[in-house]
């Protein structure tokens, strides 16, 4: 799977870092929320198209953090 996007919570510290992932092997689509950075705990839930997985992490950005997009 390679990460098609990327955006995180603009907060440094590890209890408050917030990242969310989409990522894509070109067929299947996966979606990421990542709490406390990589050593974190995360969910990952499967969508069946880019569509999707875009809405599912809107949905999960949703709140008061100002998310910025990750280059990768």
């Amino acid at each position: 799977m390679r990460i098609e996007r990327h955006w995180w919570n603009g907060d440094s510290t590890v209890r408050g870092r917030r990242d969310v992932y989409i990522r894509t092997d070109g067929e299947s689509w996966e979606v990421e929320a990542q709490a406390g950075g990589g050593a974190g705990r995360s969910k990952i839930h499967q969508c069946p198209s880019r569509q999707s997985a875009e809405i599912l992490a809107g949905a999960w950005m949703a709140g008061r953090s100002r998310w910025q997009a990750v280059a990768h």
